[in-house]
């Protein structure tokens, strides 16, 4: 495993709207890392921001909201707005954050779960096992499809 590759693996994996789910079928396809290893660093890359964003999120929020009025009218637009529309994640809270990053499906990483644990006051017990579960389904969906879909192609390559 070549260390460069590992570091280009975890910097892309931890991108918003790239994370895992890219990540991952990259680092098998283009720079030949094993499945398990490709799932690894894919999941570690992503989990890394997560805590992050969800341990600061309120304090720069807060910090933002306290020193610019500008922010602060954002901050209280968007809280009451969101908030208003909140009904399944009032019904599940963090649970509702689960199949929103399992789904290996653009905008709907665990970057964008972060940021609507923090709209919807979901405390951070909570949201990071739901988060990080999500994130453990999509990526073991990415590694099960792209190792399938190459298998399938070099079948179908050794046929042709």
């Amino acid at each position: 495993m070549d260390v460069w590759l590992s570091v280009i693996v975890l910097i892309l994996s931890a991108t918003p709207f790239f994370e895992a789910r890219y990540a991952i079928p990259l680092a098998i396809n283009t720079f030949g890392f094993a499945p398990a290893e490709a799932f690894f660093l894919g999941l570690l890359g992503n989990i890394v921001p997560v805590i992050l964003l969800l341990r600061y999120l309120e304090p720069v929020e807060e910090y933002l909201s306290a020193r610019y009025t500008a922010f602060q009218r954002f901050f209280t637009w968007l809280f009451e707005r969101t908030r208003r529309h909140s009904d399944r994640f009032e019904k599940w809270g963090a649970l509702a954050l689960i199949p929103f990053v399992a789904v290996p499906l653009p905008v709907t990483g665990a970057w964008t779960a972060c940021a609507a644990a923090f709209v919807f006051g979901i405390r951070f017990k909570y949201s990071l096992p739901a988060i990080a579960a999500g994130m453990v389904i999509a990526a073991v969906l990415t590694t099960l499809g792209i190792t399938t879909l190459t298998t399938l192609l070099g079948i179908l390559g050794d046929i042709a």
